[in-house]
Order: C-alpha cells, then sequence, then structure tokens
C-alpha cells in the first residue's frame, strides 16, 4: 500500500511540473552572435601557423521545456564562410555549419531575470574548402559545448537574452595527405537577442 502511494505522489509530482512547463513549453530566440576564435595549433615540424577570422553572425534556437526547470536547445544558423591564413597570410577560406545541442537547467523560471546553464554536443561540417592544391581539411568534428546565460522578461512571454557558450570545434589541417597540424578554433560565442515563449 505504501509503495502504490509512493508511486502516485512521484507522478503527481512529474505531471504538476509537466503543467507549469506545457503553460507555454517552446522557446524562440533570435541572437546576434560574436564568435571569437581561440585558433590553437597543435605542436608540427615547420611551425606552421594556421588561423581563421573571427566573425559576427545570426543565429535561432529553438527550445522546449519539459519540466519547469529542464529544457533541451536546438541552436542553428547558416554555412557561415571564414578566410583561412597561413602566418598570417589568407591563403583561401572555407565554410563550416556548427548545429549544437544542448540540455539546459533554469534556476528561476517565470521570474522577471532567469539564469540557465547548459551542456551539450556541436557537430560541425566543414565544406566548400577554397584552399591551394593539396591542402586539405577533416569534413566534420564533434565536440562539447557549454553555456551559460539569462533570459531577462521585459513582457508576458518576451524576454531579451544574454548567451554565452564555449564550443570545441576541431580539424586536423593536411598537405598531400600528410597532416600538417591541428586547427583548434575551439570558439567563445557571445551573443544577445530577443526571446519568445509560446
Amino acid at each position: 500500500m505504501k509503495a502504490k502511494w509512493l508511486v502516485l505522489c512521484f507522478a503527481g509530482a512529474v505531471l504538476s511540473q509537466t503543467a507549469m512547463a506545457d503553460d507555454a513549453p517552446w522557446q524562440v530566440r533570435v541572437r546576434a552572435l560574436r564568435m571569437q576564435v581561440d585558433n590553437g595549433n597543435s605542436p608540427n615540424v615547420t611551425g606552421a601557423k594556421v588561423s581563421i577570422n573571427d566573425k559576427t553572425f545570426p543565429e535561432i534556437d529553438f527550445a522546449y521545456n519539459f519540466t519547469r526547470n529542464i529544457s533541451a536547445e536546438l541552436v542553428l544558423t547558416y554555412p557561415q564562410k571564414h578566410d583561412v591564413s597561413l602566418q598570417g597570410v589568407k591563403i583561401g577560406s572555407i565554410k563550416h555549419l556548427p548545429p549544437t545541442l544542448l540540455a539546459q537547467y533554469q534556476f528561476l523560471p517565470g521570474e522577471k531575470f532567469n539564469p540557465y546553464v547548459g551542456a551539450g554536443v556541436n557537430y560541425t561540417r566543414f565544406m566548400d574548402a577554397s584552399l591551394p592544391a593539396g591542402i586539405t581539411t577533416d569534413s566534420s568534428s564533434v565536440g562539447v559545448a557549454l553555456q551559460v546565460g539569462a533570459d531577462i522578461e521585459i513582457a508576458k512571454n518576451l524576454y531579451i537574452n544574454l548567451d554565452y557558450k564555449h564550443v570545441n570545434i576541431e580539424t586536423d589541417i593536411k598537405v598531400a595527405g600528410a597532416k600538417l597540424t591541428k586547427l583548434k578554433v575551439d570558439p567563445d560565442l557571445i551573443s544577445i537577442g530577443i526571446g519568445w515563449r509560446f
């Protein structure tokens, strides 16, 4: 009998949390994002320094609250083009597409100021490389993404969003099939935007 009541109490707690999330479980945010690139290079025989440029671009994310405090967020943008430089001299360009999926914990849902933290995975696809003959990169990268941010309510279900993410992105740079260096893009992503709940 006690076990039955425990199960019922647990189910009631879960349902009440879900009901609170169901008031406005979906979120969409539109942000202006600044990508600050680390440009770390692993040691290599030649000492050649490969780098790509920092960039500012728009992003959009969609989130769903499973409970009042727990949500999942998918961050998207369109393919971004970067200049590729060797020893500070531009040698070409490459595009990357970096969707990121995060699990979030929101500390003060329903309050005017709601900070959150997140962790997840980034998948980056490298494409449309325009580089000198014989120079290639990996086609993709998978890495950890960490996040901290806050939503600041300005009207019902409308808020300003401040967000910071650090993402692990890296690729091997190869010359004639031989590895020259590993480029650690590892960007800091700083953004501000506006969000809606519905």
